[in-house]
C-alpha cells in the first residue's frame, strides 16, 4: 500500500532531479494509473505549469507543435525517437548522410573524453588510481576534447539544431520504468539532448535513485535520492557486498510501501524486518574515488538486469539476456526481441522483425525494385541471424536459433507491461511449442 506521505516525499525529491520553473512545458507518454506518472503529475501540478499528454501515434506531431522543455516517458519511447531520427538521416542524400553520421561519431568521441576529464565515468575497481596516472589521463582527455570541440560545435549548428527544432526537449527527457540502451543514451548526449534516467518500483512509489542535471553519468541510474539508502547483497547468503560487487539491489527509505494489501506473506518476502525492500534487480554501486575519471560518480547505481530473468543454460552458465537484447536492438531490422534458452544448451531468440526495413534490405540484395519480393520466414531468419552476429559480436554469448513471429508484443495482448516492458515469461509460455520445435 502506498500512502499520501509516500508520494509527497517523491514530489519533494523531484525538485532536486527536475529543476523546472513556471513557463516550462512537460510532455508525458505515461499511463495515468502508473505510480511513475502519478508522482510526476503531482510534481508538475505543484508548480502550476503545463502538462501535455500524448501517445506514440501523435508523438512526432506533438513534439513539433508543443516544443516541450521536458518529456516524461519510458525507454521504449526514447528508442522510438532515436530510430525515427536514424531513419530520417538514412533517407538523406549520400553526402548528407555521410556528413551527419561522421559528425555524430565525432560528437560521441568528444563527449566520451569530456566525461573522462570531468570525472563522470563508471568504474567497478575498488582500488584508487594513482595521482600521476589520473593527471596524465585528465590531460590526455582534455587535449583530445579540445581538438574535437570545434567539430562538435559545427555539428550542433548544421545537424543537431534541426533535431532540436523537431523534438524540442530543450532541458531534459525524464526516463524511467526500464533500462535505457547505452547507444541511445550516448546518441542523445552527443546531440545535446539530456536524458535523466531514474530507477524505482511501484512498491517504492516509485523513485529510489535518479541522475541529476549537473552530474548525468551515462550507464547509471544515478545516486539514491534524499533520505534513501541503497545496498547490494549476495543473492544466496544475503550478505552485504562492497562497492563494485554485483548482487541483488535493496532499498530503504520513507517512500517504501507499507506492504501488499491484505497479503502479509508477500509483504514479508519483499520487505525484511529492517525495512529493506528487495527490488529483485541485479546491480552494483560505483566505488568512491577522490581522483581519476570516476571521481564524481562514486555511489551511483548501475543495473544489469532482473534476477528472475537470468537464463541458466544446461551447461551451467548464467546469462543476463538484457545485454544481448540491448545490443540486438541496435539493428534497424529488429523491432522486438526476447532472448531464450533456459535449460537449453545454447541461446535462442524470439524476434518481431521490422518488416519495412527487412523489405528494403531484401530488395537491395536481390537487385529488384518490385514489391513482390518473396520473403519467407526462413529468409527473414537468415537476415536476422547476420544482424545478430554483427551487433552481438562483443557479447560473451551468441544467439543461435531464431523464432520469427509476425505480431508485435503489445499492452493489449498482455505481453507488455504498462511501462512497455516485455513480459518475458508470458511470451515464452505463449510460444512454448514453437520454442520446443526450434531446439529439435
Amino acid at each position: 500500500m502506498l500512502t499520501h506521505n509516500n508520494l509527497l516525499h517523491q514530489v519533494h525529491n523531484l525538485f532536486d532531479i527536475v529543476p523546472a520553473v513556471p513557463g516550462d512545458r512537460f510532455l508525458s507518454l505515461l499511463p495515468p494509473w502508473h505510480a511513475y506518472e502519478r508522482a510526476c503529475e503531482y510534481f508538475i501540478f505543484s508548480l502550476g505549469i503545463e502538462q501535455v499528454y500524448t501517445n506514440i501515434i501523435h508523438l512526432k506531431d506533438d513534439l513539433r507543435e508543443y516544443q516541450p522543455q521536458y518529456m516524461i516517458s519510458v525507454p521504449l519511447v526514447f528508442q522510438t525517437l532515436y530510430s525515427g531520427i536514424q531513419k530520417q538521416l538514412s533517407t538523406s542524400s549520400a553526402i548528407r548522410k555521410l556528413i551527419a553520421l561522421s559528425l555524430i561519431r565525432i560528437s560521441m568521441a568528444y563527449m566520451e573524453f569530456k566525461n573522462i576529464y570531468e570525472g563522470k565515468c563508471l568504474s567497478r575497481n575498488q582500488k584508487r588510481p594513482s595521482y600521476i596516472a589520473a593527471i596524465l589521463d585528465w590531460l590526455y582527455a582534455r587535449v583530445v576534447a579540445a581538438i574535437l570541440l570545434p567539430l562538435h560545435l559545427l555539428a550542433n549548428k548544421i545537424v543537431y539544431s534541426k533535431i532540436h527544432a523537431s523534438i524540442g526537449i530543450s532541458k531534459a527527457g525524464i526516463c524511467g520504468g526500464g533500462s535505457l540502451p547505452v547507444h541511445v543514451d550516448k546518441f542523445f548526449e552527443a546531440v545535446g539532448t539530456k536524458i535523466q534516467v531514474g530507477y524505482g518500483l511501484t512498491e517504492s512509489s516509485p523513485v529510489v535513485a535518479a541522475r541529476r542535471p549537473h552530474c548525468n553519468v551515462l550507464g547509471s541510474v544515478g545516486p539514491p535520492i534524499r533520505h534513501t539508502e541503497i545496498k547490494v547483497v549476495n543473492e544466496e547468503t544475503g550478505e552485504d557486498l562492497p562497492p563494485g560487487s554485483k548482487g541483488i539491489v535493496k532499498a530503504r527509505g520513507p517512500q517504501i510501501m507499507q506492504g501488499y494489501y491484505k497479503n502479509p506473506i508477500a509483504t514479508n518476502q519483499a520487505i525484511d524486518e529492517n525495512g529493506w525492500l528487495n527490488t529483485g534487480d541485479i546491480g552494483w554501486i560505483s566505488p568512491v574515488h577522490s581522483v581519476g575519471r570516476s571521481r564524481n560518480s562514486g555511489g551511483f547505481i548501475v543495473l544489469e538486469g532482473r534476477a528472475k530473468d537470468t537464463i541458466v543454460l544446461s551447461t551451467g552458465e548464467n546469462v543476463e539476456p538484457e545485454q544481448l537484447e540491448e545490443a540486438a536492438m541496435r539493428s534497424s531490422l529488429i523491432q522486438q526481441i526476447v532472448v531464450i534458452g533456459q535449460d537449453r544448451r545454447r541461446l535462442g531468440a524470439i524476434i518481431v522483425p521490422n518488416k519495412e526495413e527487412i523489405m528494403l534490405v531484401s530488395k537491395k540484395l536481390s537487385g529488384s525494385d518490385s514489391d513482390a519480393v518473396e520473403l519467407t520466414k526462413v529468409k527473414i531468419a537468415g537476415l536476422l541471424s547476420e544482424e545478430l552476429r554483427k551487433w552481438t559480436s562483443d557479447c560473451s554469448f551468441q544467439i543461435g536459433p531464431i523464432l520469427v513471429i509476425d505480431e508485435p508484443f503489445t499492452i493489449d495482448s498482455g505481453l507488455m507491461t504498462a511501462t512497455m516492458k516485455i513480459r518475458r515469461n508470458q511470451v515464452m509460455e505463449l510460444y512454448k511449442e514453437q520454442i520446443d520445435d526450434l531446439y529439435k
